[in-house]
């Protein structure tokens, strides 16, 4: 057995499925001090590609304003 070398690389095609995919990410932090919750945040992240993004409903007023400005 010989070892092969894959053309792609796995960064670049966890990037394409990204964009073309899309993922959501939703985290809760809590920063505390000696077991006292100081400030809490809630973060949400849609990651993807603008074709995605406009499928799903998502950044459509955007793109729709954006492209009849760029026609004029």
């Amino acid at each position: 057995m010989k070892p092969t070398k894959n053309d792609t690389h796995a960064i670049v095609e966890f990037i394409d499925v990204l964009l073309r995919e899309g993922a959501i990410i939703q985290a809760d932090v809590i920063i505390t001090v000696a077991d006292i919750p100081l400030i809490g945040v809630s973060l949400r992240a849609a990651i993807a590609g603008m074709t995605t993004m406009t499928e799903y409903g998502i950044f459509e007023e955007w793109d729709a304003a954006h492209r009849t400005r760029t026609e004029r």
